[in-house]
């Protein structure tokens, strides 16, 4: 059963979180800049904030503005928002992250989607907002049975149907986020109106064509070159995920370097990462790992692709024929993501509606471009609403 639930981090644990802050041991740097990782001066100057600047009991009493449940759902416990929209025939939609952020991701989104009046819109586009923490993020207990990565989707249907009672929904995600609403469309095409995501799941190309297009051939190699260049962590992520994790879970100076470099890197930042993200995102996004020890769990879903072998990737992929290519599907691309597909590619593997590229953004969309992402999810659902 789900029961309210209130963001209350102990006073001990800010108390530790200050003394280690104040005794971090930055590495030395030889340059300043991006070029190798986070930049040393401006975790310096994120740290510095952290200890003598940041509010965390304002930004928990902000977040705890939202409605929080937590309960029981098929053996795991798990954290989630529920924000009913504002109008005559809300239409439910669950919401999913990815990595490194959180449920945070949406806390812009939310109120845009949940009361379209109050931001210019039309009531007729309300939705009730589901929102929840993947399982090992946050306040979800990790799901190391039924599947894991691959029952995340089974975990969202029965949430939404059996513990929320919602017949037919729609769903949204990114990063891993579109991997669990994808597996929502392919397994429980019965429940879900339609998907919208930000991006088209990596693995899919592992699934290489044998007669790709020009702009095919253009985008695999675009990841063939990120996995070279920028892809170490998922790989170690993967590989050796508790190598990485003692460190992480230890320093909350090294955490927020892990953390913060992606945001940077992600992002349409142009250079400078506050044109995107204020110190309080960062840090609250960062503090939500810290305080519930989860950056370990996070790694989760990295080591259950790397490990799942060829008869997973049949199974899978079985199941993407039967469901995924008729669930009706939405995209909206922001050209600063960690990768932007050709749609011929995406209609490889989905029944694609809707295809727009924004002329800004980056891969935290509801955090970067909350405005223009809302209105693409407004667009892609109206058709399909009856139908929920």
């Amino acid at each position: 059963m789900l029961e309210p639930f209130k963001i209350a981090i102990p006073d001990d644990l800010l108390k530790d979180l200050g003394r280690r802050l104040g005794a971090a041991r930055l590495a030395s740097a030889e340059k300043e800049g991006w070029e190798e990782g986070t930049d040393p001066a401006y975790l310096r100057e994120l740290i510095d904030y952290w200890r003598n600047g940041y509010d965390w009991r304002a930004q928990e009493a902000r977040l705890n503005r939202l409605r929080h449940l937590r309960g029981v759902v098929d053996g795991a416990a798990l954290h989630l928002i529920h924000e009913k929209g504002r109008g005559p025939a809300p239409l439910p939609l669950v919401l999913t992250h990815g990595y490194p952020d959180s449920f945070f991701r949406f806390y812009k989104l939310i109120p845009l989607l949940t009361d379209p009046v109050a931001h210019g819109g039309d009531p007729a586009d309300a939705f009730d907002v589901v929102a929840p923490s993947l399982p090992g993020y946050a306040f979800s207990e990790a799901r190391l049975g039924r599947g894991r990565l691959f029952g995340f989707g089974d975990l969202w249907r029965k949430l939404m149907t059996d513990e929320l009672g919602y017949q037919k929904f729609g769903a949204h995600g990114g990063d891993w986020g579109s991997t669990v609403t994808e597996h929502l469309a392919r397994s429980h095409a019965r429940s879900v109106v339609g998907i919208h995501l930000t991006d088209v799941p990596f693995w899919h190309v592992f699934q290489k064509p044998d007669n790709p297009s020009v702009a095919e051939r253009k985008y695999l190699d675009e990841i063939e070159r990120f996995q070279k260049e920028g892809g170490a962590y998922a790989m170690i992520q993967g590989t050796r995920p508790r190598t990485p994790a003692a460190a992480l879970n230890d320093s909350p100076a090294g955490l927020a370097a892990w953390i913060v470099e992606k945001f940077y890197e992600w992002s349409d930042c142009g250079g400078d990462i506050e044109t995107r993200f204020t110190k309080d995102e960062l840090l609250t996004n960062i503090m939500l790992y810290w305080a519930t020890q989860t950056i370990e769990s996070s790694f989760q879903p990295y080591r259950d692709v790397m490990k799942a072998g060829a008869l997973r990737g049949t199974m899978e992929a079985a199941k993407g024929w039967v469901g995924s290519s008729k669930t009706p599907a939405g995209f909206v691309l922001f050209p600063k993501d960690i990768s932007t597909p050709p749609r011929d590619w995406a209609e490889r593997f989905y029944n694609v509606q809707r295809w727009t590229e924004m002329p800004r953004g980056g891969h935290f969309a509801a955090l970067e471009e909350p405005a223009l992402l809302a209105e693409e999810i407004r667009a892609f659902f109206r058709p399909l609403r009856q139908q929920g």
